[in-house]
């Protein structure tokens, strides 16, 4: 995995990079206008079309003026750019680079007076007045030009950050900084991108790296995490010679009432394709031709006989989906908290836990809860921002050595340690009922394969967004039942990509 850093500790980076690179700060600003153009150019390259840059007096109004530079030394005819001249002072590498652009290409008007900035929705717009580090709402004339900037209607492009947009922390309810089609952000994505919050601010964002130390930055304390490709390789095992179904676990799913047995089929069928050896769905009677009609690779365990089940047999434990909540399911969670192992909990057993809150001291350690954020709020009280959410889970799950998967398009696996793991798969797409529920029986299927209920969230997380963004290449709407069963072909490629 890989750190994610508040600004003060990018900041501390920028300077270790300079100094041990080492490399003049002008010469790596440039390195980052450079590294901006390379998207840019991709995703705009009609060399005709009007650009506007508009440029703050600080470093990242430096990094606008080497890109305005940069872009018409590209070839791009009608690059305009924009200073934003409010400031007592500005930053020596702003001062150098204005100094290059006059010299080099002084044919480029500067404008000053703010009623000269006119762009209309057929331009584009590069927002660089103002940087990450900002945490309070824009007002004066900052506030006057995120107005003009956002109801000109022009692609907005933002430099590392959207001006007015808190790189970590609260985000304020009212927003009324630069909202950016796409932001290109350096070396490293913000932590509030992953927050949805962000989308006032934030359609897109892309990350290009500008070749600050990589060492350094692992080397900083940090509780927030992303989830990367590289993990995942190093912590999937492959399957092995001679290996057979014992090899890879026995779980038991826990699921589905009269009118949701959905539920239960999309549990078990997903524990089934993420590579459990065996799996038992502990199902109402009803359901039972269902199963064996869609699932003839999973036993079925009686509901009414499960009380005579020797438990322990069973190397992972899930329940809750579509499980209803009734006195009757009361008594059965109860049971299985009282069993001392390790559980996935997820909708109705959280539901039941909220409504029993004395319930909840008794979960075992080393369980995994997959709550969306409604479910959370019902456990762990109401929060009016995800930053607050998140803080909580974070405690939560440190104060209960558990494993919180808090539910969303970047889902935040917070872990007994402390630490927040975001994953970066997923999409809009997936957007569909019962994909919970295809989550829960990934991640059960990995605890009972032998994998630690953080590798096992984590693993879960990562392959589900990423089988849904295989899907969406090719499908609007990817569908929760399509999503498991196309697990082993991600796999397969994941373990190729390994080999």
């Amino acid at each position: 995995m890989r750190n994610l850093l508040v600004t003060a500790q990018v900041k501390a980076v920028d300077a270790y990079t300079i100094q041990h690179e080492p490399i003049a700060s002008i010469h790596l600003m440039e390195r980052a206008a450079s590294a901006f153009l390379k998207i840019f150019t991709v995703k705009f390259p009609n060399k005709e079309v009007t650009i506007w840059v508009v440029c703050g007096q600080g470093n990242n109004g430096g990094d606008g003026l080497a890109i305005a530079r940069l872009l018409h030394n590209s070839g791009y005819v009608n690059v305009r750019i924009f200073l934003a001249d409010y400031a007592t002072q500005s930053s020596p590498d702003y001062l150098k680079n204005l100094e290059r652009l006059r010299i080099e290409k002084s044919e480029i008007s500067i404008l000053n007076d703010l009623i000269e900035l006119k762009p209309t929705q057929k331009d584009i717009i590069i927002d660089a007045l103002l940087g990450a580090g900002l945490n309070k709402p824009l007002t004066g004339q900052y506030e006057k030009l995120a107005i003009i900037i956002n109801t000109s209607k022009a692609k907005v492009v933002a430099v590392d950050v959207p001006t007015g947009f808190k790189s970590e922390g609260q985000l304020d309810e009212i927003y009324n900084g630069v909202k950016a089609e796409v932001v290109i952000t350096f070396q490293l994505p913000k932590i509030n991108f992953f927050f949805p919050e962000s989308v006032k601010a934030i359609k897109k964002f892309e990350i290009v790296p500008i070749g600050l130390d990589l060492d350094y930055i692992e080397s900083l304390p940090s509780k927030w995490k992303l989830i990367t490709k590289e993990y995942i390789n190093e912590v999937l095992k492959p399957r092995e010679q001679f290996s057979h179904k014992g090899t890879y676990g026995h779980a038991l799913i826990v699921a589905g009432n009269t009118e949701t047995m959905g539920a239960a089929l999309l549990n078990t069928s997903a524990c089934l394709h993420a590579g459990v050896g065996l799996v038992s769905a502990c199902i109402p009677q009803s359901g039972l031709t269902a199963l064996n009609v869609n699932l003839p690779e999973a036993m079925y365990l009686s509901r009414e006989k499960f009380k005579e089940t020797d438990l322990q047999k069973y190397q992972a434990i899930a329940i809750g989906s579509g499980l209803g909540i009734g006195s009757s399911q009361y008594e059965m969670l109860k049971q299985f908290l009282h069993q001392n192992k390790p559980l996935v909990l997820d909708a109705d057993a959280l539901n039941v836990l909220a409504q029993k809150k004395a319930l909840q001291s008794k979960i075992p350690v080393q369980s995994v809860l997959t709550p969306h954020m409604k479910e959370f709020d019902r456990l762990f009280g109401e929060h009016d921002n995800w930053w607050s959410r998140v803080e909580t889970a974070k405690v939560k799950a440190e104060e209960m050595q558990i494993v919180i998967v808090l539910k969303n398009q970047y889902t935040f696996v917070c872990l007994p340690t402390g630490d927040v793991c975001i994953n970066p798969t997923g999409n809009p797409a997936m957007a569909q009922g019962g994909m919970g529920d295809v989550l829960t029986g990934i991640i059960t299927s990995f605890l009972a394969q032998g994998y630690n209920a953080t590798n096992a969230a984590i693993l879960g997380v990562y392959l589900h967004g990423k089988a849904g963004d295989i899907l969406a290449e090719k499908r609007e709407v990817v569908t929760a039942s399509t999503l498991a069963k196309s697990l082993p072909k991600v796999l397969k490629k994941i373990k190729l990509a390994k080999a």
